[in-house]
C-alpha cells in the first residue's frame, strides 16, 4: 500500500498572524515539502492543477519535473490533471516526458475541476464537463497505446496519422487514477478502462465514499478486469496532529475556522464527526485511517492533505515528521496484515512493465 500527501496549492493567509506567503515562497515551499516527504519515508507526492487565484499550481509537470530531479524514490502524481480544459495531446506528451525524466516515477489523477470560470478561459463550456472528460480521456488513452492515431470527436479538431512524442517509457503508459468528489460517471469511466479510482474523501461523509467506491468496484468487475475487491482504489484524507490531542484541536481551530473551503461553516467538531477529517494525536489518526477499510475494503493508496489553510511551512514539516515517524509505519504493518493475497498492490511502472513482459512472453 502506498502512503503520501497531496497539495491543492492554495495560497492562504495565516489567520494566527495575518501573514500571506508570496507565490514565490509557496512554490519554493512545496518543493521543500515534497523532498521532506521522501526523507520521512512516504511513497507519493501529488500536486493539483489550478488556473485561478488563490492557487499557484498552473503547471504541475514543471514542478514535478523539478522535484523529480531532487528525489530518488518518491512517486510523483497529480491531485488533479484537468482532463476537461487541457488538450489530451498536450497531456499525453507532457506526462510521457515527465515519465522519462523521472525514470518512471509518475502517475496522474484525472479530474474535471470545479471552478466554473476556468472552462471559458480555455474555450470550453462547463455544462459539457462530463462529456468532455469522457471524450478527452478516450483520446488520451488511445494516444498512449497506439503509435499512429486517427481521431475525430466533438470537442477538438480531428487528428490524422498523428504520433505523440515522446512515446511512453518502455511502452508503458503512466498509470491513471480518476478522481471524483461526487460524480458516478467518473467511477464508471475508471471501471470501464480498468484504471484506478480515487475518492476525494475530504468533504463528504463515509456513506457517500462507500457508495462511490462500491459502484466503481461493481462496474470494474462488470467490465471483466477482475473481482470487485481487486479494483484499484485510492482515498484522500485530512489530518492535523500533535502529541496531545487537545493541543492539535486548539492549534488547528483558527486554520479550520478561516479556511477558504470550509471556514465560517460547520464547527470543527461537527466536521470531524461527519467527514474523515482527523484532528488529534497520531494514534487517533492511525485508528481513524484503519477504519476506512471497514467501508471501502482493501485499497491501494492513501494520501493526506497537510499543507492547506495557511499552515506555516514549519508546521507542515512537523506534520510530515509525525506521519513518517509514528503513523505510516503502523498503518503499513496493519494494512499489510489485513490484505488478502489476491488483492493487488498499487501499480508502479516496474509492476506494469513486469506484467506486460509476462503477457508478451
Amino acid at each position: 500500500m502506498q502512503f503520501g500527501i497531496f497539495s491543492v496549492s492554495d495560497i492562504t493567509t495565516d489567520p494566527t498572524n495575518g501573514q500571506t506567503p508570496t507565490e514565490h515562497e509557496r512554490i519554493k515551499n512545496i518543493v521543500t515539502i515534497a523532498k521532506h516527504a521522501e526523507e520521512v519515508g512516504l511513497d507519493v507526492f501529488a500536486l493539483g492543477e489550478h488556473h485561478n487565484e488563490p492557487f499557484f499550481s498552473s503547471s504541475p509537470t514543471t514542478t514535478l519535473g523539478y522535484i523529480a530531479a531532487q528525489t530518488d524514490k518518491l512517486l510523483l502524481s497529480t491531485a488533479t490533471t484537468l482532463i476537461t480544459t487541457n488538450d489530451p495531446v498536450k497531456i499525453a506528451e507532457d506526462y510521457a516526458m515527465l515519465q522519462h525524466l523521472s525514470g518512471g516515477r509518475v502517475d496522474l489523477m484525472m479530474g474535471r475541476g470545479n471552478t466554473g470560470p476556468v472552462y471559458p478561459w480555455f474555450g470550453k463550456d462547463i455544462r459539457a464537463g462530463i462529456p468532455l472528460a469522457i471524450e478527452n480521456y478516450a483520446l488520451l488513452h488511445k494516444l498512449w497505446r497506439e503509435h499512429v492515431v486517427d481521431w475525430q470527436g466533438k470537442f477538438r479538431t480531428p487528428l490524422q496519422s498523428f504520433t505523440s512524442t515522446p512515446r511512453p517509457l518502455d511502452g508503458i503508459p503512466p498509470f491513471v487514477w480518476h478522481g471524483s468528489i461526487r460524480s458516478p460517471e467518473i467511477a464508471e469511466q475508471a471501471a470501464y478502462y480498468g484504471d484506478g479510482f480515487f475518492a476525494n474523501h475530504i468533504f463528504w461523509p463515509a456513506s457517500h465514499t462507500q457508495r462511490m467506491v462500491a459502484l466503481y468496484r461493481e462496474r470494474f468487475a462488470h467490465y471483466g478486469h477482475g473481482d470487485p475487491d481487486q479494483a484499484i482504489v485510492g482515498l484522500g484524507g485530512q489530518v492535523f496532529m500533535r502529541k496531545n490531542s487537545q493541543d492539535a484541536v486548539n492549534e488547528f481551530r483558527p486554520y479550520f475556522d478561516n479556511a477558504p473551503v470550509y471556514g465560517h461553516g460547520p464547527s470543527l467538531e461537527d466536521f470531524t464527526s461527519q467527514t474523515p477529517l482527523t484532528v488529534g494525536s497520531p494514534q487517533q489518526v492511525i485508528d481513524r485511517t484503519l477504519g476506512f477499510r471497514d467501508y471501502v475494503g482493501d485499497y491501494q493508496r492513501q494520501l493526506f492533505l497537510v499543507d492547506h489553510a495557511g499552515l506555516p511551512l514549519k508546521t507542515v514539516l512537523e506534520q510530515l515528521d509525525l506521519l513518517g515517524g509514528e503513523v505510516v509505519p503502523v498503518l503499513r504493518k496493519e494494512f499489510a496484515s489485513l490484505k488478502p493475497a489476491h488483492v493487488p498492490d498499487a501499480p508502479t511502472h516496474a509492476s506494469l512493465l513486469a506484467r506486460s513482459t509476462e503477457v508478451n512472453a
